[in-house]
């Protein structure tokens, strides 16, 4: 006899399926995706060009349709566990050239929510009042917004887009229903999450003020007439329309004496209408952990996901003098209307003082700008290293506007649309600095009119002005009344009154350059008793020019400036000025400055403050050095002049020994059982540095991350293909875990390049493998299978046993990945024999983990259990393994409450937070803190799910918005009675995860 299983598929919140009650794991985000639309279109067919859509886009593989077939064939297995290769199945038909979901209101939500609605509707025959408990049971169907959980970009899809506005149709319905029935207490939360979605909504947002003073909430319904109102004319610059200024306007006439409990209070424009729908027979089956039908949820407004504002403008130059035509010439662009976003391109020759002008003004205009200013150096003529890649600089706006790295979506055009979705109908300022060209900028263009962007360029950017209506501004020299304000600000009126001749003299030959006058000025400042006929004479006896700027007048003479500074620096500062040079930058700390340098950092200390007294270099961070690019030129021709050939090349080896020998040995502590090969000895002087911990090799990564690019970059530039191999190799930890997918393919790409060209094959076999992993992070999974059979090819080939474990570790994380669970144990239970043999115990406790793991998404959590406690056992007296622990333990704590032992459940999590918490890994724990939650709530404990839920949120909020969708529909669900917690929570402080359930079992 075949045992009837049972099915529920939710498409209305986060995609989910659950079986006999126990929730089934859908794979990698694709297979999400297509179960979604087959979700969404409620047991319909949905052709295969449609599907193939939906998943790539204007994008797809070489072969989608196959692709397709494999997700389907994942998904079938998945639903089914059992079913056999290529056998149909039961849930997912071929059906009209594409595929259909066999569904049932008892399995679908979607239909579910559709049937009650018709129920509700037919029931107006009886009278509107019983058609509000059918319609609550339908809308409560809807936990978050619809197919939550599948790519951002997704999201948007037509199908998904359709449900959302027909859940939004039946809000409105019952809503006049329940003004109509004197109900609207019941409808106030499902009210206020819709209004907090759909912020602009008129309609809607009139409902709720109704709402609001039906139930006695007469001053909350004005406020929140007042705050539509306000959004209306900052977002929109309109004014309420006629059925919001209606709803007002009742409130206004309302009795504040009168009872909530009125028939007919607020609805009296509104006139109910039910559409009658023939009788049929329906089912009451609810989803698992849905409300009784009718139950009313206590009004809960949760806000909507925040916006993260950044503020990345550089400081403010308080000397700053002049350009006051220039300020409100591009002041314009505030007061300006405009379709699109307004561009504004300040142009001129370096040291002009366009990035001092566009900071200036930023500063003063900010304040019109509350969503946040971005700012970026893309280093278009940046003579020590390559331009930005606007691609990079892209996913950087995206982390610095709350995207996480790990949800950035692969594609270069799917980033640009989520870049202009994050800013549409925002106000954000974007300055790009010192770009190369039109093309670098246009990625980076937002879209919305509430948007300005400036751009800084030694470049006109006539393609932005002509094609962009960009407003163009070229900045001329500083007049000499305005270079005389400049040198007044900086060194006081009184000195400079004191000598006008001297001061005349020193404005003719800066030139009405603002950079060569601050560095006039600051020499100045050094030395107050000097009289500024001194330093005039100085300036006249160093006469020059940087051959970029000659000019046949002496206001040309920009290099007599620099030179004249360079020759009051010591001779340490100065040999140390030409070395930093070579450095790629974008910027360089203390080791860094004393490895180009082949000195002791404590001497090399003092040469940096007396680089910054002299402001030829600008702490622009603590402890992070950065001079002007026309300063860099400058050094490097002094390089060029007083250092040979040979020691030059000599420096620039001892910068990159430094980055790659500094990266290995963070590598090897942040993740000791990944073995990375060995490396030459550094040479003499390079200062490699070294780690105490996990959390201090991960801080100096986070610093550096933008410099290990450019060091790679001329890495590869000079062909020095040992350097580039060794970083990528060293860095991809890091990458992986971090979630720059991808600049790890990137870079990963390049160290393979380059270990082919050295004919270096262990490093080769490396690379595969962490190519393997950073496509598939990025659903690159045909790219990840070739990459990974590469690597268990060249291992094998070398009889590198450990190298071998460790791709058959990553063959059957892939594997977990796209569903194949069968081959994810083989893969694992390969690695686990080889590690065993190799007697690598850290090595050993990460393949047990993935074997847990494994069983945990097949829904074997009492063999998943065994493999976490006995990889816990294996961690024990480790050195280096805190991430590992970690992870393992919370992996635990799921198969624990899977299994129903909650109290066991909640120990592992506590003692997961604990070591989160040491390495300061917060989207981690937040991740445990969200299983915590869940298990407390089996506990019948939801006091406690709240308190843990909403440290989850806090944190979330500011590592990933997403998920905290998620966890903000999760408190919503709980209404505002809860009880006060029966259980101890997890403290911030690990002193208080004492007793029986924080303590580690024997």
């Amino acid at each position: 006899m075949t045992t009837r299983v049972t099915m529920r598929f939710e498409v209305l919140g986060p995609v989910r399926v659950w079986r006999d009650g126990h929730e089934v794991g859908l794979g990698a985000a694709q297979q999400r995706l297509l179960l979604a639309q087959l979700m969404a279109h409620a047991g319909l067919p949905v052709a295969m060009e449609e599907l193939q859509h939906a998943l790539w886009g204007e994008s797809p593989p070489g072969s989608p349709a196959n692709a397709v077939y494999r997700h389907v064939g994942v998904l079938r297995r998945l639903l089914e566990p059992g079913l056999p290769v290529r056998a149909p199945g039961r849930w997912l038909a071929r059906d009209a050239g594409g595929y259909r979901l066999h569904a049932t209101p008892e399995t679908l939500d979607l239909l579910r929510f559709r049937e009650l609605v018709r129920r509700a509707r037919q029931s107006g025959t009886r009278g509107p009042e019983a058609a509000v408990p059918l319609l609550l049971e339908a809308l409560n169907l809807r936990t978050g917004p619809v197919a939550g959980g599948v790519p951002v970009e997704a999201r948007s899809h037509p199908a998904f887009n359709a449900l959302e506005r027909e859940h939004l149709a039946v809000v409105k319905e019952t809503a006049d229903v329940a003004l109509a029935t004197a109900q609207a207490g019941r409808l106030l939360a499902v009210l206020h999450r819709a209004a907090a979605e759909h912020a602009l909504d008129e309609p809607l947002q009139a409902r709720l003020v109704r709402a609001l003073a039906a139930t006695g909430q007469r001053a909350a319904a004005l406020r929140t007439w007042q705050l539509v109102r306000a959004r209306l004319a900052d977002e929109l610059g309109v004014e309420p329309g006629s059925e919001l200024r209606a709803a007002q306007q009742e409130v206004l006439r309302e009795d504040a004496r009168t009872e909530p409990s009125e028939p007919g209070r607020g609805a009296r424009s509104t006139p109910v209408r039910l559409t009658v729908v023939p009788d049929a027979p329906a089912t009451t089956a609810a989803r698992p952990g849905a409300p009784r039908p009718g139950a009313p949820r206590p009004a809960t407004p949760h806000p909507a996901a925040p916006f993260v504002r950044p503020a990345q403008l550089p400081a403010d130059l308080a000397a700053f003098a002049g350009r006051r035509f220039e300020l409100a010439h591009v002041a314009e662009l505030s007061a300006k209307d405009a379709s699109g976003t307004r561009i504004a391109v300040i142009s001129g020759m370096g040291g002009i003082g366009k990035t001092t002008l566009a900071v200036r003004w930023a500063h003063r205009a900010a304040h019109r700008f509350p969503d946040g200013q971005l700012y970026t150096n893309l280093r278009g003529f940046d003579p020590g290293g390559v331009p930005a890649d606007p691609a990079q600089v892209l996913r950087g706006f995206l982390e610095a506007l709350g995207v996480p790295p790990q949800r950035i979506p692969a594609g270069a055009d799917a980033q640009a649309a989520l870049y202009r979705s994050l800013l549409a109908r925002r106000r954000v300022l974007i300055l790009l600095d010192n770009a190369r060209d039109a093309e670098q900028v246009r990625p980076l263009l937002a879209g919305s009119p509430g948007c300005v962007v400036v751009v800084t360029s030694r470049d006109r950017l006539l393609g932005l002005v002509t094609a962009e209506a960009a407003l163009p501004l070229a900045l001329d020299r500083l007049s000499a009344a305005e270079a005389r304000e400049s040198l007044t600000r900086r060194l006081g009126a009184d000195r400079v009154l004191a000598d006008p001749g001297a001061v005349d003299e020193i404005v003719t030959r800066c030139g009405g350059l603002p950079l060569a006058l601050a560095v006039v000025a600051t020499r100045a400042a050094a030395h107050p008793h000097f009289p500024l006929a001194a330093i005039a004479d100085e300036l006249r006896t160093t006469r020059g020019s940087l051959d970029a700027f000659t000019d046949a007048d002496p206001a040309g003479d920009v290099r007599a400036v620099f030179s004249w500074s360079y020759r009051a620096l010591g001779p340490g500062a100065a040999r140390l000025l030409r070395l930093l040079s070579l450095h790629p930058g974008p910027d360089v700390t203390l080791p860094a400055a004393a490895a180009v340098a082949g000195d002791d950092p404590a001497a090399v200390r003092g040469l940096l403050a007396e680089l910054t007294r002299a402001h030829l270099l600008t702490e622009h961070a603590p402890g992070r050095y950065a001079c002007h690019d026309l300063l860099r030129t400058y050094a490097a021709e002094r390089a060029a002049e007083h250092e040979g050939a040979g020691e030059r090349e000599t420096a620039v080896h001892r910068l990159l020994d430094h980055y790659l020998h500094t990266a290995h040995a963070a590598g090897g502590v942040y993740s000791p059982f990944w073995r990375l090969g060995p490396l030459p000895a550094a040479v003499p002087g390079a200062g490699p540095g070294s780690f105490a911990d996990d959390t201090r090799a991960l801080r100096w990564y986070t610093a550096e991350a933008q410099v290990l690019s450019a060091v790679a970059e001329r890495a590869v530039a000079r062909g020095d293909h040992a350097h580039v191999w060794g970083l990528a190799w060293a860095l991809e930890r890091f990458m992986d875990r971090q979630g720059h997918w991808h600049d790890s393919a990137a870079l990963q790409r390049l160290g393979l390049d380059a270990a082919v060209r050295d004919g270096h094959r262990t490093a080769e076999a490396h690379l595969h493998r962490g190519l393997a992993r950073a496509s598939a992070r990025l659903e690159r999974y045909d790219d990840a299978r070739t990459h990974i059979r590469h690597s268990l090819d060249l291992f094998t080939a070398l009889g590198d046993r450990l190298g071998l474990a460790h791709a058959h570790r990553s063959h059957g994380w892939l594997l977990d990945r796209v569903g194949d669970h069968d081959g994810a144990l083989d893969a694992a239970d390969r690695a686990l024999a080889l590690y065993r043999t190799l007697g690598d115990r850290a090595a050993e406790t990460s393949a047990l983990h993935a074997l847990g793991w494994t069983h945990v998404l097949r829904g074997e959590h009492h063999r998943a259990a065994a493999y976490f406690e006995e990889a816990l056992g294996g961690l024990a007296g480790l050195d280096g393994t805190r991430y590992g622990e970690a992870g393992t333990w919370d992996s635990l704590g799921v198969a624990r409450h899977h299994l129903g032992e909650h109290r066991r459940a909640v120990a592992a999590y506590q003692c997961a937070l604990r070591l989160y918490r040491e390495v300061g890994d917060l989207f981690s724990e937040a991740g445990t803190l969200r299983h915590l939650g869940d298990t407390y709530l089996a506990t019948g404990d939801p006091g406690a799910a709240r308190t843990v839920w909403e440290r989850a949120l806090r944190l979330l909020t500011r590592t990933d918005p997403t998920a905290a969708d998620e966890i903000r529909t999760r408190l919503l669900a709980l209404g505002d009675e809860v009880p006060a917690p029966r259980i101890a929570v997890v403290s911030a402080s690990p002193e208080n995860l004492a007793g029986t359930a924080g303590t580690r079992p024997e």
